[in-house]
């Protein structure tokens, strides 16, 4: 398995930009599906976007596909999220999820074995 470090949220306005990072460690970051999923106050955590083991293939949610960018950086372990246009409904907890290997780009939390401690998105308006 590999651990997972959240960094990069905090309180933005409507319209601005943000990019999380996530830092991996203690496995072959190479070998992961990466994902975000984002969890409201009182709501599920839902997925965001999810980001194949050579970055060559993504899959976005409707309402991010627009806005937010994944990607990731193997040869540093890290990879990213650049959220673009933030909206107060993009407001949430948001986390890093690596899986080995379930479903290809699955938007499940059931499919990923591996999360990171979340950093806090906050959008007013």
């Amino acid at each position: 398995q590999v651990q997972l470090v959240e960094s990069g949220g905090g309180l933005v306005q409507a319209g601005d930009s943000l990019r999380l990072s996530c830092a991996a460690s203690g496995g072959t970051f190479e070998h992961y599906v990466v994902a975000w999923f984002r969890q409201a106050p009182g709501k599920e955590r839902q997925f965001v976007c999810a980001i194949s083991r050579n970055g060559g293939n993504t899959r976005y949610v409707d309402s991010v596909q627009d806005r937010f960018i994944i990607s990731r950086d193997n040869d540093k372990n890290t990879a990213a999220l650049q959220m673009n246009n933030l909206k107060p409904e993009d407001t949430a907890v948001y986390y890093c999820a690596a899986d080995f290997a379930g479903v290809f780009l699955s938007k499940d939390t059931s499919d990923y074995d591996n999360w990171g401690q979340g950093t806090p998105v906050t959008v007013s308006s």
